[in-house]
């Protein structure tokens, strides 16, 4: 057990990966009367994200729930299949695949209905899948609550620090900074909740971006746990705050989203977007990358963890562009199209989209027939009505031919 411990110290906690040069964790070890971060503290994270996940399940069920009511939200009627073990085998097997026309054909004949029984067996059956619009709200409720706690608290906790007015302050003396005791616990909370939303990746509502979530998610929980191995904590308060400043936006966007209040959703819509290309798109890379890549080096010479923490941030900053074109794509809409879409990362909005639209063809079916027989009625009406007339007419003359 002893060679495993010195043969980690020797390649994980190699001075050279995580320090610059000159500096040693003997160092940093001198800085432990003022609270010197170390390693062990990041396994506080771990209870800290199931603590989260408990209390989630509790605000749901507690609070969001009864808020939802309040607000109105309202779930769709699910319409139940008729049980069939070959379309319930089929389903479960390519579930994120549509079946093909030859496919249909052969489930229709494998479960005795007709082929348009099939794809309606199929529509309801993915309908049944779908997170309903309470589940979605608690979701964003959730997350909302959190992320304007998190961000009042860290808003709170920096707007005295030196380096929020001034990011040169962030290397000043560095590595031998001391943590406060409330950056300590900025730091373990949000990285407790970020372990959280990545053990709950596969129970969430699934959208397009689900891959570039769970990248987000990883690289931001070993951004945050290298940075306090490193002692960027400065800069790293800093990452968090811009993080956490529109976050609380977009989720309570949704919120009123799923509740039906159209006019406050575009408006919060507005603002979020205003403010997530701010600070993702001109704070982020003008402030706290420009800091990390330039302004740290009159400080130190660059090392290992100089390039591994610079190629996070870029990560980040390249999901941020990705998000931005999203965000961009629903501005666009809402100014020139007049209204603002869902969320334009949903994946299960694509089926409601679809059953909207049958629903809005049928309509339209029904519109076009009534319209046709009103104007098959109206011909003919004038058709009799011009031959009444002619008829008239040529009574009329007779006697006088006469």
């Amino acid at each position: 057990m002893a060679i495993r411990m010195d043969i980690l110290d020797q390649w994980l906690w190699k001075q050279e990966y995580w320090l610059p040069p000159g500096i040693s964790w003997e160092d940093m070890r001198k800085m432990e009367r003022t609270h010197c971060p170390l390693p062990r503290d990041l396994l506080l994270s771990l209870p800290i994200a199931f603590a989260f996940i408990g209390l989630r399940y509790i605000f749901e069920r507690c609070v969001a729930v009864p808020f939802s009511r309040y607000l109105g939200v309202r779930d769709r009627i699910r319409v139940p299949v008729l049980p069939s073990p070959k379309l319930e085998a089929f389903y479960i097997q390519h579930r994120p695949q549509e079946p093909s026309q030859s496919e249909m054909i052969t489930l229709a004949k494998q479960s005795g209905f007709t082929k348009k029984q099939v794809e309606v067996w199929f529509r309801h059956r993915r309908h049944l899948d779908r997170p309903s619009s309470t589940t979605k709200f608690c979701e964003a409720c959730w997350r909302f609550v959190f992320y304007m706690v998190l961000f009042s608290f860290g808003l709170l906790s920096l707007v005295n620090a030196p380096w929020f007015w001034d990011q040169r302050e962030c290397w000043k003396a560095y590595p031998l900074q001391p943590v406060e005791q409330a950056h300590f616990w900025y730091y373990l909370i949000e990285l407790g909740f970020y372990w959280s939303l990545l053990l709950c990746v596969s129970v969430d509502v699934k959208r397009k971006d689900f891959k570039e979530q769970i990248v987000h998610h990883i690289a931001t929980i070993f951004l945050l746990g290298f940075s306090y191995c490193s002692n960027y904590i400065r800069v790293g308060t800093l990452v968090m705050l811009v993080h956490d400043s529109s976050d609380f936006l977009l989720e309570s966007a949704k919120m009123f989203n799923y509740a039906g209040w159209k006019k406050t959703c575009d408006s919060l819509f507005v603002i979020f977007a205003v403010v997530f290309l701010v600070t993702r798109l001109v704070v982020f890379p003008s402030k706290i990358i420009h800091t990390t890549l330039i302004l740290s080096m009159e400080v130190f010479q660059p090392f290992m963890g100089y390039y591994f923490f610079n190629v996070l941030l870029l990560v980040l900053q390249a999901l941020h562009i990705f998000w931005a074109w999203l965000i961009l794509r629903m501005v666009y809409k809402f100014l020139f199209l007049g209204k603002l879409d869902k969320d334009e990362r949903s994946d299960d909005d694509s089926l409601e989209d679809e059953e909207d639209g049958e629903e809005e063809r049928s309509s339209w079916k029904k519109r076009e027939e009534v319209l046709n027989s009103k104007l098959a009625s109206l011909t003919s009406s004038c058709v009799l009505n011009n031959l009444k007339h002619q008829r008239a007419n040529s009574s009329s003359r007779l006697p006088k031919s006469r």
